[in-house]
């Protein structure tokens, strides 16, 4: 079980965020916008930009908070890309910064990109939102990142404008999404759907990265909007279901292969990242329970031996499109990303917040435990 104290964790965490905030490309990228250095805006820059700020939020450390309104600032004084699902992403840091700081310009563009969101955004059927990304329409695709680089930005400001459209379109997207990239027989996610040449999953790839951004994500949801009843448990189970099969499929190292289904794809750092922080967060807030904290707790380990010195996190893949063939994914490139850095930056944060020494001790199972007698599962009782 690992063993940490409060001061070694800062220790990582600052390396860590230090080579966020400096990160730039080091390999010959592939993407039609770069998406390692920092410097740009797009998806990875947007993940990297959230977990700095829920750092800040969780330290009230003010180096930080100014680091991402400079970011914003240069950002947009340079000019803004156009809108798509993944440029969506950094808003939702704004939607904090701009509550925060109260400068009007801030909410002004939030406001600005979710009228784009709601009234403009490519749709498949079923009112999904198309996956157009930098370079590609993605014509009648569904992808499972697509919740997390944008509905949790549609979901943040329902609660900031108070404006209940905004939720209920929120929860359509979970629902939508769900319908068709769900896996039945495992509860696991495919990485995509095309609503096109009759409807397929692609490679019908179990993407270790693209369910890591719903177990993520998801968690993330919960926390900062309020669901209908009925869609809260109905997400939780979906959640549950998922977080059950990851422990059968954790690999010996603690993590998790970059095809969740095929042991001999490599084992991928922010997938692990990520899994960790959404099951360690579910297991804290009480919706699941002291077997996934365990198995997050295994991926931690994996994760902070993937750190080096410096702070660089190891053994994470540069970004996938949607792989017509299991064995694109087995292909793409290992490289430090923002991403890498930020989904291990949210573990660590997390981490924190279950006391020193070995995790998931009296104080951390006090408020799961009280919540789980206050709320019991969908089936009406709580797994042990």
């Amino acid at each position: 079980m690992t063993t940490l104290t409060k001061e070694n964790l800062e220790q990582t965490i600052a390396k860590v965020v230090g080579q966020m905030k400096n990160m730039r490309g080091s390999i010959e990228e592939t993407a039609p916008i770069g998406i390692i250095s920092m410097e740009n805006w797009e998806w990875p820059q947007g993940v990297g930009l959230f977990a700095l700020h829920g750092y800040y939020r969780e330290t009230g450390d003010k180096e930080t908070l100014r680091f991402l309104t400079d970011w914003f600032d240069a950002r947009i004084q340079e000019g803004l890309p156009d809108k798509n699902v993944n440029t969506m992403c950094p808003m939702l840091t704004l939607t904090y910064l701009a509550e925060e700081t109260g400068r009007p310009d801030y909410l002004d563009l939030c406001r600005e990109w979710l009228d784009y969101v709601l009234h403009e955004m490519p749709r498949t059927e079923e009112g999904g939102i198309q996956h157009e990304v930098t370079g590609s329409a993605n014509e009648g695709q569904l992808w499972d990142d697509t919740l997390y680089m944008t509905v949790l930005f549609v979901a943040r400001m329902g609660v900031l404008l108070q404006d209940d459209k905004c939720m209920q379109e929120s929860v359509r997207q979970f629902l939508v999404h769900l319908k068709y990239l769900t896996d039945p027989s495992t509860g696991l996610f495919f990485h995509g759907w095309t609503f096109l040449e009759g409807g397929h999953h692609f490679a019908r790839a179990l993407w270790a990265r693209g369910n890591s951004w719903y177990t993520a994500g998801l968690v993330d949801y919960l926390d900062m909007a309020e669901q209908p009843a009925g869609v809260r448990l109905f997400l939780l189970s979906s959640l549950r279901r998922q977080a059950d099969k990851l422990i059968e499929l954790q690999s010996p190292e603690g993590a998790w292969h970059t095809l969740l289904d095929d042991p001999d794809s490599y084992l991928e750092t922010s997938a692990a990242a990520a899994f960790a922080y959404g099951m360690l967060k579910a297991y804290r807030m009480g919706d699941l329970d002291a077997k996934h904290r365990d198995c997050a707790l295994r991926a931690l380990d994996y994760v902070l031996d993937s750190i080096d010195e410096d702070g660089v996190v190891r053994g994470v893949s540069y970004g996938t499109g949607m792989g017509r063939t299991l064995q694109a994914y087995r292909d793409i490139p290992i490289c430090p990303m923002p991403y890498g850095q930020s989904m291990a930056l949210l573990l660590l944060v997390e981490a924190m917040k279950h006391g020193e020494g070995h995790f998931g001790g009296k104080a951390g199972e006090t408020e799961a435990a009280k919540k789980a007698a206050q709320r019991p599962g969908e089936d009406g009782r709580r797994d042990e």
